[in-house]
């Protein structure tokens, strides 16, 4: 130890001790010297009168603060004493102003839409274009009254066989002119600054690449025209059928948040294409909740994650009793299954989608397949009715209404062009679904039936218990005053009492140890008394101390 301390101290030595360095001031032989220390001394002044100048601003800052908490409490007195009226009113309107998620919203925005457009676009999802139509909302367009036209638009045309595909342009097109759409998915923002790092290879033709863009716009320019003004294009449809991404597709650049969660469009949007056209995207149409579980599942606006577990399950079994079993087990590659509990298991330890020691998360692997069924992910297709029946709305005259000043044989044209352009899953892989039929949707707000929520009724039960005690603190007030002569005096008599029981006992301790005996044996006489007989031969372990 010695010896280590010995080198320490030399290899200290050799490197030299950094002592701090004073600072050695202005020297005398300075040329300038007092014009220097005045300089130092003058920006010492400078700073501390910045200081100074922060400090007063640091005060009144604080004393702006305290005006305005004191302002609110004297608002919050003031609203107090106004009585529950105003109150009521003034939760009203909060809740207006924050009920943007609200089913009620969801339909007001989507009747401004309605009113405000010239041509409503109706997205439908190629993979069953007919659980995508609404018939509450063709009616209110069509029966509107006006120049108001319907178009459908087939969108997500990639993820059905070509067949298929053709069969359902030539059904659709005898009701309403319909154009084969396929979105870009992957749009740039111009107003962030993309990072330029290395990322997966991703297949660019599928995603940047847009199909039918062209014809729609044309559609639509040629529709201005023959209206001689600026026509307005309402873009209306059920969640996730892809509204926003036709709208970007359309623009060219991310105009439209677009997302896999359900109702990411929450108000009307305003989205100018050139100086004759304006596009207005909407929230999605309210599925109806008398509509069956199949079309609940694929259309309700409902988030899945806030859905719970119950409804993901019932939606997926719904699912699955519409789809070919051997299908779907070769897409998933997943052995023979009994129910959509041994399904979501087997899929759930497929993906690795497992809980604490193993046990599968059905839950989350339910919703995932959710999204992946009404996103872009599984190729499934649906086959058109075999016989052309027209919904009872929707007359000879009513077609031949919505199809005249639209060019029909110009866009045949343009949607074969777009149909030979795009690849196409095969139909052995992709799988075969049965339709529901068209889903009902709640266009009007007066019909929305709000479902509130737990959080929500708590808050409500314990506003209304406020309420209660408030009401009977004030009436206690009154009574208090009247009362507090009359407890002095009894206070004053039980001293009294107290003090003469404390005599009593002093006197007799031994009376006391005799009372104490007594009250034991009345206890265990009361005990014994409620037992039945079978009781009294079994075993008593209160009674086992040892």
């Amino acid at each position: 130890i010695r010896e280590h301390h010995r080198k320490v101290r030399k290899e200290a030595k050799k490197r030299g001790h950094k002592k701090p360095k004073k600072d050695p001031g202005v020297p005398s032989a300075a040329p300038f010297k007092e014009e220097l220390l005045r300089e130092a001394e003058q920006r010492k002044q400078r700073l501390e009168e910045l200081k100074q100048k922060q400090k007063l601003n640091r005060q009144k800052e604080h004393e702006k603060k305290r005006k305005l908490e004191a302002k609110k409490n004297a608002a919050k007195i003031k609203e107090k004493a106004e009585g529950k009226e105003s109150s009521g009113k003034s939760k009203a309107k909060t809740n207006k102003l924050l009920d943007k998620n609200s089913k009620k919203s969801f339909c007001r925005e989507l009747k401004k839409v309605i009113e405000a457009s010239d041509v409503v676009l109706e997205v439908l999802d190629a993979r069953d274009p007919m659980g995508c139509r609404c018939p509450q909302l063709e009616q209110a367009v069509t029966c509107s009254g006006g120049d108001k036209k319907l178009l459908l638009v087939l969108n997500k045309i990639d993820l059905v066989p070509k067949e298929n595909l053709e069969k359902w342009l030539n059904y659709l097109k005898k009701e309403f002119p319909t154009i084969a759409f396929k979105s870009a998915t992957l749009m740039k923002d111009r107003t962030t600054e993309h990072s330029t790092k290395r990322r997966a290879r991703v297949d660019l033709s599928r995603t940047t690449e847009c199909f039918g863009s062209k014809c729609l716009l044309k559609l639509l320019q040629e529709h201005g025209k023959t209206q001689n003004k600026a026509i307005q294009v309402g873009v209306v449809g059920f969640p996730n059928v892809g509204k926003s991404s036709i709208i970007n597709s359309l623009k060219g650049v991310r105009a439209c948040n677009v997302g896999l969660t359900r109702g990411v469009t929450k108000s009307m949007q305003i989205v100018h294409i050139d100086k004759q056209t304006k596009i207005l995207d909407s929230p999605s149409i309210i599925a109806d909740p008398s509509n069956n579980a199949l079309a609940l599942a694929l259309r309700s606006i409902i988030d899945t994650e806030e859905s719970g577990s119950a409804d993901v399950l019932e939606g997926i079994d719904a699912i699955l009793n519409h789809c070919s079993k051997q299908q779907v087990m070769m897409h998933y590659s997943i052995p023979d299954f009994r129910n959509t509990e041994e399904f979501l298991t087997l899929l759930a330890q497929k993906r690795g989608m497992l809980k604490k020691g193993g046990v599968p998360d059905l839950e989350n692997i339910a919703k995932l397949l959710l999204c992946d069924w009404t996103g872009a992910k599984i190729s499934y297709h649906s086959q058109p009715p075999a016989s052309q029946r027209p919904p009872p709305y929707l007359t000879e005259d009513k077609i031949a209404e919505m199809q005249e000043c639209f060019n029909l044989k110009n866009l045949e044209e343009e949607n074969k062009n777009t149909v030979q352009a795009l690849k196409y899953p095969s139909p052995a892989s992709s799988i075969i679904f049965q339709s529901a039929g068209m889903a009902n949707g709640i266009i009007e707000e007066n019909k929305v039936i709000e479902v509130a929520s737990e959080w929500e009724n708590l808050e409500t039960s314990l506003e209304e218990e406020e309420e209660e005690e408030e009401e009977d603190f004030t009436e206690s007030d009154d009574d208090q005053d009247d009362e507090e002569e009359e407890e002095e005096k009894d206070e004053s008599k039980v001293q009294v009492t107290r003090k003469a029981k404390l005599g009593k006992r002093q006197t007799s301790p031994a009376n006391s140890e005799e009372q104490v005996a007594e009250s034991e044996h009345s206890n265990s006489l009361s005990f014994s008394l409620d037992k039945t007989a079978d009781e009294d031969d079994a075993y008593d372990f209160n009674t086992d101390y040892v």
